[in-house]
């Protein structure tokens, strides 16, 4: 599964947020069921970011949810995300070839 959130981010605040997020992505990637984990600001529109996780499944981010260590890094961020689905099940997955 992969998590997405939305953040709308000022200018001035874009440092603060890249540090925020990193932390966030550290302690959830010490998580069981972790597989990756990336943040991205929207090329048109500079002042939206979104933190995107993949996950083996919709248990191991529910259960690093509730880890202390994710509840003091992560949750904080994920509290200014947009009110939106953020959770999505892969239906289906295209590797690179080669």
């Amino acid at each position: 599964m992969i998590v997405i959130t939305r953040h709308t981010v000022a200018p001035e605040d874009a440092d603060d947020f890249v540090a925020r997020a990193a932390a966030a992505l550290d302690a959830l990637a010490r998580r069981p069921g972790y597989q990756s984990g990336s943040m991205a600001r929207a090329v048109d529109e500079p002042e939206l970011w979104t933190v995107v996780t993949e996950w083996e499944g919709p248990g191991f981010y529910r259960r690093a949810l509730s880890n202390f260590d994710v509840k003091i890094a992560a949750v904080p961020l994920l509290s200014t995300a947009h009110d939106e689905a953020s959770a999505f099940e892969v239906v289906s997955r295209r590797p690179a070839d080669g």
